[in-house]
């Protein structure tokens, strides 16, 4: 009974190291990503709607995003939500497509981006110690239960911890791997 609860534990946080990664790579560096226009929603007829629903997104240069919108008609719709995003990068369009050139970081921004990797990093290991709650808790029910022993108990919740510090330790080490690609000039 108790193995259940701690596979599902293990699965929700590596479920959550999985969100982290791929929330880090949202995260605007020196070059050109798609992955940082992911968030922005564009109002289409009145539905908030991913820019990846309405758009091709191609990187024809490494420091260049090319948008091409597949109805024309919400060119300028994409282009204001583009610009009251804040990726820092300024949209142009010709009527067709829309071209946002990726700036160089600078110094300051650099250390507001690192700033923003470790809040988002820190939301992550809580949410990893938030599992490490919830199966702690159902061990000890169990264990209230009669289901399993004390002793079993007790090392099931050894088994949680020695977990959570890995999972723990794998999104420290996805935010330092960013961090790193954040300071490269």
């Amino acid at each position: 009974m108790s193995q259940d609860t701690i596979q599902d534990a293990e699965r929700r946080m590596q479920k959550a190291v999985e969100v982290a990664g791929h929330d880090f790579s949202t995260i605007r560096t020196g070059r050109a990503n798609p992955l940082v226009l992911e968030n922005i929603k564009v109002d289409y007829y009145g539905t908030p709607t991913p820019l990846n629903q309405l758009a091709g997104i191609s990187v024809p240069e490494p420091r260049m995003l090319l948008v091409t919108p597949w109805d024309k008609g919400v060119v300028n719709t994409v282009l204001k939500a583009i610009q009251s995003s804040d990726i820092g990068m300024t949209p142009m369009s010709d009527g067709n497509v829309i071209r946002l050139n990726v700036p160089p970081l600078t110094e300051e921004r650099r250390k507001d981006l690192i700033k923003q990797l470790y809040k988002k990093a820190e939301e992550h290991k809580i949410a990893i110690r938030n599992v490490r709650r919830d199966a702690n808790e159902q061990i000890k029910a169990q264990q209230k239960s009669s289901d399993i022993t004390e002793d079993d108990a007790k090392r099931d919740q050894d088994d949680v911890q020695k977990m959570t510090d890995k999972y723990i330790t794998e999104v420290d080490k996805l935010a330092a791997a960013k961090e790193a690609e954040l300071k490269e000039v």
